[in-house]
């Protein structure tokens, strides 16, 4: 089954510096039937002013995933890391038993960011933190594993039976993916438009897909994708 969710059926939030739309409940937004999907908790879309952000706060037994869309993140976290993030590239933050971060626009322009949060396979163990580029010509009309629990070698490491893959599609491209049996996919375009499986997804909306399936994304405009496979 696949459950499309629209951009402006989204959650929201927005103070002086961030404006934030939630694909699952979170903060002030609550929705009983979107709670999250299969290991996968949140899914937020952040814009954040320049020169502001998130300060330091605490977080554990969660995966942190963070894709910059544009602009860059700079992380700070008691663990000692400190590194700046840009434009398609990703950082991984593992909770474990306890991590003090912040998150902050240091740029003179908005960044804009997906955070997604996956529920590690155990609770504990020492928090970690990485970071890594992943250029958008590599992963042009095919899968890019950014993120994954199974073992693959190029992405980086988070504490699930869980893969976040991106690519990018051109307009009149096609691109496949089979979702197994008992898991669950969930779908977000950072950019452009494309057909799944016959239903038109523009910029920021969302696909739950649950159980098996096989998807077929068709480019209608230059797109950039984010997908989530996880238990």
């Amino acid at each position: 089954m696949i459950e499309i969710r629209r951009f402006s059926d989204l959650g929201a939030f927005q103070n002086e510096w961030l404006n934030a739309h939630y694909h699952f409940s979170f903060s002030h937004y609550y929705d009983p039937a979107r709670m999250g999907h299969g290991k996968l908790r949140v899914w937020n879309d952040d814009t954040i002013q320049p020169q502001t952000g998130f300060p330091p706060h605490g977080h554990r037994d969660m995966e942190i995933i963070t894709y910059v869309r544009s602009g860059a993140i700079t992380h700070q976290d008691s663990m000692g890391n400190k590194g700046r993030t840009q434009a398609g590239d990703v950082q991984v933050m593992s909770a474990g038993n306890g991590v003090q971060h912040s998150e902050w626009n240091a740029e003179d322009e908005n960044t804009t960011i997906f955070q997604l949060w996956i529920e590690p396979a155990q609770t504990g163990g020492n928090p970690d933190w990485g970071a890594k580029a992943f250029p958008k010509a590599d992963r042009s009309g095919e899968w890019a594993t950014l993120a994954s629990g199974r073992g693959d070698a190029d992405a980086l490491p988070i504490r699930q039976d869980a893969a976040v893959l991106g690519a990018t599609l051109k307009a009149g491209e096609q691109l496949d993916y089979e979702v197994k049996a008992g898991r669950y996919g969930y779908l977000v375009l950072a950019a452009g438009s494309v057909e799944l499986n016959g239903e038109v997804l523009h910029a920021r909306d969302g696909a739950a897909i649950t159980g098996a399936a096989t998807l077929t994304l068709k480019g209608l405009e230059d797109a950039e994708i984010v997908f989530v496979d996880t238990i």
